[in-house]
């Protein structure tokens, strides 16, 4: 499993941990962090953080997405409104063992500054590691796993089939929007991807 780190400028200061802690959560996993870093002077916001974590996702140059805002609410808003992410809100551990157990989704968004107080990197270490303990999809309780999974791929097929694919949603998103977001992960997507989606994005480069 290849996982992509990200968040917006707003919570810059958290990418460090956010980065850290999902290394020691996903030991077998490659962890590539895409910023906002600490010492970077852009302002990228939230939905410019979900369109390049969906254009990773779509090319798959990466399998999942751990990212986050202030609450967290708004990038997970912001990521199920893409074109093939289904993305998890995962204030606790408890929120992020049952999102990869039960649903099975490809991206992450924790509260980065919302109760994140004294000790909060425990928090988010155990939620991450919480999230990646274990099979995706699988179901839970045991007793209940296969109609937990064969709820999951009605939502998944749900949410492909109610979504436009991603070559009909990015003409229709602002242009300036997606090269910005673009900007961040596009020579990754090209090293990473696939060759059909990246034939799709050199014209916002």
């Amino acid at each position: 499993m290849r996982i992509g780190v990200m968040q917006a400028t707003s919570q810059r200061e958290k990418n460090s941990m956010l980065y850290e802690c999902t290394k020691l959560a996903a030991k077998d996993a490659e962890v590539v962090n895409f910023g906002v870093f600490p010492d970077e002077n852009a302002s990228i916001s939230y939905i410019e953080t979900a369109i390049g974590a969906c254009l990773l996702l779509a090319s798959g140059a990466v399998d999942f997405v751990v990212t986050g805002c202030s609450s967290g609410q708004g990038m997970m808003l912001a990521m199920n409104s893409l074109p093939g992410v289904l993305c998890g809100y995962l204030p606790t551990p408890s929120d992020a063992f049952l999102f990869g157990r039960i649903n099975g989704g490809n991206a992450a968004s924790l509260p980065l500054g919302l109760g994140h107080g004294w000790l909060g990197e425990l928090n988010m270490q155990d939620t991450l590691r919480r999230l990646f303990d274990g099979e995706f999809g699988c179901g839970y309780p045991p007793e209940e796993a296969e109609r937990k999974r064969a709820d999951t791929m009605r939502l998944k097929a749900i949410n492909e089939s109610v979504k436009r694919p991603l070559a009909e949603a990015l003409p229709l998103l602002d242009r300036e929007l997606v090269k910005k977001a673009l900007g961040r992960v596009f020579d990754y997507i090209l090293e990473h991807g696939r060759s059909e989606t990246v034939k799709l994005l050199e014209k916002y480069r």
